[in-house]
Parts: structure tokens; sequence; C-alpha cells
């Protein structure tokens, strides 16, 4: 999930950045591409995901024309803040990899 939301990012960011735009739109292309960096690299995934969620829910609402992939990236996004990098990350090299053992009831 975490490669995909990152190389979705990193490719719209880059196509977006070779057309001559405004800087507003040049610094949402250029957030959208270090997000996806971010992400392709397991690297502060939470903040990633938050930067790319927001990101994407202001192209949703600003660019209505390709609204169903901004809100897949910002769908996309937030799950990877709320589940986390993944055991083949930078994050669980340096942090540890943060593991849920669910136990079963038996009573």
């Amino acid at each position: 999930m975490r490669l995909v939301a990152g190389f979705t990012l990193v490719d719209h960011g880059i196509v977006g950045l070779r057309t001559e735009l405004p800087l507003g739109q040049v610094i949402v292309y250029v957030l959208e591409t270090g997000a996806g960096a971010l992400l392709l690299a397991g690297l502060w995934t939470p903040i990633a995901g938050t930067l790319a969620a927001t990101v994407e829910l202001w192209c949703a609402f600003e660019q209505p024309r390709d609204s169903l992939t901004h809100i897949l990236l910002v769908t996309l996004g937030a799950a990877l803040v709320l589940v986390g990098p993944g055991a083949w990350s930078v994050d669980a090299r340096l942090f540890g990899w943060k593991r849920i053992n669910i136990r079963n009831r038996k009573s």
C-alpha cells in the first residue's frame, strides 16, 4: 500500500511539474513529490501520510475533474498514518517494527 501510494504521488508530482504553472501549484506538486518519496522509502510515514492526505484533499477540491484519484490518495494516506510503514521500511530499521499480537479469548 505504501509503495503504490508513493509511486502514484511521485508520478503525479513529476508530471505536474513538467508544465509551466503558477507558484502555488508548483509548491503543491513539490510537496506531493516529496511525500511520495518519503512514503517510498518508508521514512517518517505518519508525517508523509498526513502531508499526502492533506495535499490530495486540497487537490480534490481545487481540481474537481480528476477528483477520484485524489480521493483514493487521501484514503491511502490516511490509512498509512493509521497502519504505519510496515516491516520493510526505514522507520522499522530506525525505530523498530511495532507488532500487534491479538490473543484468543478462551474462557
